[in-house]
């Protein structure tokens, strides 16, 4: 199962107030597994960049005014996002930019089915808790000593590791079948047990049992090879039949 984590950087709180994306990270998992496949972009927002916003990411216009615009980098994007499932944190905020960012660049939408809020998910998991990226990753006792500020590739690859502990993955439960007396799976009918009306015949010759009884011989003292042997009676039986 192929799903995206990812994260956005903005201008601002609302798309429909003339905000705009900065920067989008992604990172693929693969049976919640990150495969090393990332997609990372800052985009050129063609507009200012206000204090409180920078103050948040520290991404000023001097950086942005040589990046792409958005729909530069559609098609380069959608194609990463294939029909995964998307995973990020307050989900809403970061769908609303990138579908609005889509339909400036005359591209279809994604649709609202395919989120998984992980701020929902730790919410219910952690109800009264503080659930900030920052505290999650407190909880999990995930390193986030580089995050000083938001950057959508770093915090999306925080938040790919919050997910795989909120979800359970991280301790993938094996469905272990408890097992009775002789082997037999706990609950499972009971089966007849068949026996042969005659044994087979042994296919080791008295010269291979003579050979082996006298490597064991040389061995010296009590090697625990005696243990599991038949007594010496048993050779002499054998060699006489």
């Amino acid at each position: 199962m192929r799903e995206i984590v990812l994260d956005t950087e903005t201008t601002g709180l609302d798309p429909f107030q003339g905000h705009r994306l900065i920067e989008i990270g992604c990172i693929e998992l693969v049976n919640r597994f990150p495969t090393g496949r990332t997609f990372h972009k800052y985009v050129n927002p063609e507009r200012d960049i206000p204090a409180e916003a920078f103050a948040v990411h520290g991404i000023g216009l001097d950086k942005l005014r040589s990046e792409p615009c958005f729909d530069k980098i559609a098609d380069e994007l959608v194609e990463f996002l294939g029909e995964a499932p998307l995973v990020a944190h307050n989900a809403h905020f970061d769908f609303t930019f990138i579908n609005a960012e889509l339909e400036r660049a005359a591209r279809r939408p994604l649709p609202r089915e395919r989120l998984i809020d992980t701020l929902m998910l730790a919410r219910r998991k952690h109800p009264g808790g503080s659930n900030r990226l920052d505290d999650l990753c407190a909880r999990y006792r995930i390193d986030n000593s580089r995050r000083t500020k938001h950057g959508a590739l770093l915090d999306a690859e925080l938040l790919a590791e919050i997910y795989i502990e909120l979800i359970g993955a991280r301790q993938a439960q094996l469905g272990l079948v408890a097992m009775g007396p002789a082997g037999i799976a706990s609950g499972a009918p009971a089966m007849p047990l068949r026996m042969r009306p005659m044994p087979l015949a042994s296919r080791v010759s008295n010269a291979e049992r003579d050979a082996h009884a006298g490597f064991i011989s040389s061995l010296g003292g009590e090697p625990i090879w005696r243990d599991y042997l038949a007594p010496p009676v048993a050779y002499a039986m054998a060699g006489a039949a």
